[in-house]
C-alpha cells in the first residue's frame, strides 16, 4: 500500500519547486556563468559588469574590459547608480558601470531584436534603477530590453591638459559616452545568450539620454553598434560656445581643458594623481563641466556640419519632443525677465525672435516657453529630421508628444502642455491605471507608444498592431505623428518660428557668429 504525504510535507516539496523555477538556469556569456531571476515569465537580470570598476588609477580613463569570474555570478539586484548630487533607488557608488536585462526568450535560439535604453538626468545623474526605467512592460511586447549606466558629472566629463596627455588619443572627457559605447559593444558579444540578435539593436534615451543618442548616431567609435535610433526629447546640433546655453552646450577640447584645468586648481589641488587620491563623493562638484564635449575623437566636429558632410551613422531614427518643456527649465517669471534673457542670449537676432515667440504684457505664456523648447530641444529634433532626409538613407520618424488635460481658463495650469520627461512613463507603460487621473486616453497613448517603439526596434519602422499609419518625414512631405488624446499626423509644431531660430544657428557659424559668442 502506497504511503500518502502529509499536507506539511506536501507544502515543503511544493514550495521548494516553486523556488525552483524562480531560478532561471545560468548562462554563459563572454566573463563568465551568470543567473537571474524569472518574473512574470521573464527572466530578468540586473547588475551584469560591462567594465572594469572605474576607480582608483582607472578613474578619469575609457573603460576597461571587465575581469573573467569563475563562480556563477548572481545578477538579481541592480548595481549602485553613477556618483551624483543625489541618490538612486540602488545607491551610488563611483563602481557603478553595470547593465540590466529583461528578456521574453525562452532559449538563446530566439534572435530578437534589441532595445538598449541610455537614462538622461543633465549629465548630471541618472540610474538605471529608477522604478521609472523597469523594462518589463516592452520587453512583453517580444524585445530584450537592456538598460546600461554610465558615469555623469565631473567623473563622467572632466577634461584636463593632464588627462589629454595620459591618452594616446591626447583627449579627454566624454568618459560618460565611451562607457556607453563600451556597453553597446557588450551587448554585440552576448546579447545572443539572452535570445538577442545583435544585428537588431536599437538605442533609445530621453534628455541627455536622447542628446547622448544623437552623439552615438554621429560617432564613428559607435559606427555598427546598432540598426536604429530612438531620440525622446534630445539632439545636439548647436555649434560650440565658451559661454554654455541650453542647445548651445559644446564646448571643443581646448575650452574644455582649460575650464578642468580651473576646476582642479580651485580644488586646491596640482595635479590629477592627487584628485585621484580623494574619495569621490567629496569631489567638488561643477555641473558646467558635466557635459560631452567636441574632442576629435568621440565626437569629431559639430554635429551639424557632419550631418551636413553625410558624416553619420546613418541608421533609422525615431525623434521627438514633447509640447510644454519650456515649463521645465526655470522659465522667467515675467516678461520683462523673459524680454532680458532673450536679448542676453540672441542678440541681433532677438527683436526677431520676441516677434517669433511673443510674451503677454503681465505673462510669460506658452508662446514664450515654446524658445526655450525650441532652442534645448525642437530645433535640433526638426534639424536631425531634415538633414538626415537629405544627406542620408534611412528613414526618419518624426513625433510630438501633447498628452495633458485641456485645463480650463482661470486655472493655474491654464495653457500649460506637456513637460519634460513625461513621455517616459508612457513610452514604459509605467502609467497607475487605478489613479483617477489616469485617463482612457492615456491608456491608450501609453500603449500605442510601446507599440510603435517595439515595432521600430522590430522593423526599423514604428507601423503595424493595427495603430494609425505613421509616414516617414522628408523634407518634401514633412509630416509629425502627434500624440495628443489619439495618436495623429500633423504639421511640424511651430514651423515658421523655427524658421527665425534657424537663421540665428546659421548666424552662429559665421565668423561674426562666433566671435559674437566668445
Amino acid at each position: 500500500m502506497k504511503k500518502r504525504l502529509s499536507l506539511p510535507v506536501l507544502l515543503v516539496i511544493l514550495s521548494t519547486c516553486v523556488v525552483v523555477a524562480q531560478q532561471p538556469a545560468a548562462i554563459k556569456l563572454d566573463d563568465g556563468l551568470v543567473q537571474g531571476t524569472m518574473e512574470d515569465g521573464l527572466t530578468v537580470y540586473r547588475g551584469i559588469p560591462f567594465a572594469s570598476p572605474p576607480v582608483g588609477d582607472l578613474r578619469w580613463r575609457a573603460p576597461q574590459p571587465v575581469k573573467k569570474w569563475d563562480t556563477i555570478l548572481q545578477a538579481k539586484k541592480f548595481a549602485p547608480g553613477p556618483v551624483q548630487g543625489w541618490t538612486p533607488p540602488s545607491g551610488k557608488s563611483e563602481d557603478c558601470l553595470y547593465l540590466n536585462v529583461w528578456s521574453p526568450a525562452k532559449s538563446s535560439n530566439e534572435h530578437l531584436p534589441v532595445l538598449v535604453w541610455i537614462y538622461g538626468g543633465g549629465f548630471n545623474g541618472g540610474a538605471t534603477s529608477d522604478v521609472n526605467y523597469s523594462g518589463e512592460k516592452l520587453a512583453n511586447k517580444g524585445v530584450v530590453f537592456v538598460s546600461i549606466a554610465y558615469r555623469v558629472g565631473q567623473l563622467g566629463f572632466l577634461a584636463h591638459p593632464g588627462l589629454s596627455a595620459e591618452s594616446s588619443n591626447h583627449v579627454s572627457g566624454n568618459y560618460g559616452l565611451l562607457d556607453m559605447i563600451a556597453g553597446l559593444k557588450w551587448v554585440q558579444k552576448n546579447i545572443a545568450a539572452f535570445g538577442g540578435d545583435a544585428a537588431k539593436v536599437t538605442i533609445f534615451g530621453e534628455s541627455a539620454g536622447g542628446i547622448a543618442v544623437s552623439m552615438l548616431c554621429a560617432s564613428p567609435l559607435a559606427k555598427g553598434l546598432f540598426r536604429g535610433a530612438i531620440s525622446q526629447s534630445g539632439g545636439s546640433f548647436g555649434p560650440p560656445r565658451t559661454t554654455l546655453f541650453p542647445g548651445e552646450n559644446l564646448k571643443k577640447l581646448h575650452d574644455a581643458e582649460s575650464a578642468g584645468a580651473a576646476y582642479v586648481k580651485n580644488a586646491g589641488f596640482s595635479s590629477i594623481a592627487d584628485l585621484r587620491k580623494i574619495d569621490a563623493d567629496k569631489l567638488p562638484v561643477i555641473r558646467g563641466l558635466a557635459w560631452p564635449i567636441i574632442d576629435g575623437w568621440v565626437i569629431p566636429d559639430d554635429q551639424y556640419k557632419l550631418y551636413e558632410a553625410g558624416k553619420f551613422n546613418d541608421v533609422a531614427i525615431m525623434i521627438g519632443y514633447n509640447s510644454d518643456e519650456g515649463a521645465s527649465f526655470s522659465p522667467p517669471k515675467t516678461p520683462a525677465d523673459y524680454i532680458a534673457a532673450v536679448k542676453t542670449r540672441y542678440g541681433k537676432f532677438a527683436n526677431d525672435l520676441l516677434k517669433a515667440y511673443p510674451v503677454d504684457s503681465t505673462t510669460v505664456p506658452k508662446t514664450a516657453r515654446d524658445l526655450s523648447r525650441d532652442a534645448a530641444f525642437g530645433w535640433h529634433t526638426w534639424s536631425w529630421a531634415r538633414l538626415q532626409s537629405k544627406t542620408g538613407k534611412s528613414k526618419v520618424y518624426y513625433y510630438y508628444f501633447d498628452q495633458h488635460p485641456d485645463y480650463p481658463v482661470g486655472s493655474p495650469r491654464y495653457g500649460y502642455g506637456s513637460p519634460h520627461a513625461q513621455d517616459v512613463a508612457y513610452v514604459f507603460k509605467h502609467l497607475n491605471a487605478s489613479d483617477p487621473q489616469t485617463t482612457k486616453s492615456d491608456l491608450q497613448i501609453a500603449d500605442a507608444m510601446a507599440t510603435y517603439w517595439t515595432n521600430f526596434a522590430k522593423n526599423g519602422n514604428p507601423n503595424g498592431n493595427g495603430l494609425p499609419d505613421w509616414p516617414a518625414f522628408s523634407n518634401k512631405v514633412p509630416v509629425v505623428m502627434h500624440f495628443n488624446q489619439t495618436p495623429h499626423m500633423g504639421p511640424v509644431p511651430s514651423a515658421k518660428s523655427l524658421e527665425v531660430l534657424d537663421a540665428y544657428f546659421k548666424w552662429r557659424r559665421t565668423p561674426e557668429g562666433e566671435a559674437w559668442a566668445k
